[in-house]
């Protein structure tokens, strides 16, 4: 563990950041590589504990990966899927996408992670493969074992996706690798972070394969081969918005390249970043957000944009007023008990915090620094590091926990607030 005094800045934050790729995009790449018909060459993937992790699962089910010298990587598919033990670490992108790659193997392969990692939810899954035709033993939650017989039977299936919509992506993923492909349901019709799925879909289509929403809460893929592509991964935008964020309290302006065409959640990043005070200005290709130096309160609805609650809580904690988040009861399921984590570690810094069913209340109270508990939890990381742009002393107990989706993170959240 590696303790991190936030650095404070004097003056306002003034910079240009550059963010690595998108863990999102970055793991469906190497899932649909590894199931694809032929080698795919990977630019601009993220390097860091998730997809390193995700890396070393994949191979372990016999997908063989290449380094090549302009920093690319290209991804070759086995012949057949091998059956291996696959250490999922705090991921839930491996738990939740790799399990029918292994499903597709003949053998039983084990799963397991950190010991955080047996409180995330991931039965829906399972549940899910298990109406595809697979077998799988303990029931729930990790560790767990996937009895793979080298073909799933695939067809129908109905499955509640209230605690995470990569549930629905880590299906839809591999289903055209399924002999009846999959028609998959949902139970309930609340599914958080919709866009992660728009996401899927479009990655699927890209890559040759009939894959579609065929009603509000239903999803259906074809049968049929996943062609090999290569691609270029675009830069994580939920990484990119801890460091818009630090303008807003400081009466700062940070800029930063943008894609042009993303299915990330950008309308609700910006928004967000509106609603708190920030001034954004958009041109086809760059993002530049300017803070007065007041941050408002506001009513977030991040239903779509979950995983934005951590920094949106510390500057609520900062605002003019009492704030609320709504539309997240199911972060508590994530890295750590976000809401629980929040509520501690701000009511420790002097803020009123309340949980509520699905979120948050938050008054704002003067605050003081002291050792601010990540969880284990790059966002809870990042929620500090942004509390610490306006109240000195805020001690993450350790910053390590950013190496999840940005290994540099301190190096460069230093570069930009005390150059």
């Amino acid at each position: 563990m590696t303790r991190w005094v936030a650095p404070t800045p004097d003056g306002p934050v003034v910079g240009t950041v550059v963010v690595p790729g998108s863990k999102s995009a970055t793991a469906r790449a190497y899932v649909l590589a590894a199931l694809g018909d032929g080698p795919s060459r990977l630019t601009g993937v993220l390097d860091a504990r998730d997809t390193r992790l995700m890396r070393a699962a994949l191979a372990s089910l016999g997908v063989s990966f290449t380094e090549e010298a302009d920093g690319s990587v290209t991804v070759t598919p086995p012949a057949v899927f091998t059956p291996g033990r696959v250490d999922c670490g705090l991921a839930g992108t491996i738990m939740r996408f790799v399990p029918p790659i292994a499903a597709l193997a003949d053998g039983p392969t084990l799963f397991f992670g950190d010991p955080e990692a047996s409180a995330r939810p991931i039965a829906p899954l399972l549940d899910g493969l298990a109406q595809a035709g697979v077998r799988i033993e303990p029931f729930g939650r990790l560790p767990f074992t996937v009895h793979g017989t080298g073909a799933v039977p695939g067809g129908a299936a109905a499955i509640d996706a209230s605690g995470s919509s990569q549930f629905v992506s880590g299906l839809l993923l591999s289903a055209a690798r399924f002999d009846d492909g999959l028609r998959l349901g949902l139970t309930t019709p609340v599914v958080p972070s919709r866009p992660h799925i728009g996401l899927t879909l479009a990655m699927l289509r890209d890559r040759g394969v009939d894959a579609a929403e065929s009603g509000p809460d239903a999803w259906r893929v074809a049968p049929g081969p996943i062609a090999a592509r290569d691609e270029t991964i675009e830069p994580d935008l939920i990484n990119a918005a801890v460091f818009l964020a630090a303008a807003l309290p400081t009466a700062g302006e940070v800029s930063m390249a943008w894609p042009r065409h993303t299915l990330q959640a950008t309308e609700a990043i910006l928004g967000t970043l509106e609603a708190l005070g920030g001034i954004v200005e958009r041109t086809p290709d760059r993002v530049s957000v300017r803070g007065t130096g007041v941050i408002r309160g506001a009513d977030l609805d991040l239903t779509d944009a979950s995983e934005l609650t951590c920094i949106a809580a510390s500057l609520l904690a900062l605002a003019d007023r009492p704030g609320s988040i709504r539309g997240v009861g199911h972060i508590r399921g994530h890295e750590t008990d976000r809401l629980a984590a929040l509520e501690t570690e701000l009511t420790a810094c002097g803020a009123g915090i309340a949980q509520t069913s699905d979120g948050l209340r938050i008054t704002p109270r003067p605050l003081d620094g002291g050792v601010w508990g990540t969880y284990a939890d790059h966002r809870m990381a990042h929620a500090g590091a942004v509390l610490g742009l306006a109240v000195p002393g805020v001690e993450l107990d350790d910053v390590g926990a950013t190496s999840k989706t940005m290994p540099g993170f301190a190096d460069a959240w230093s570069a930009l607030v005390a150059p």
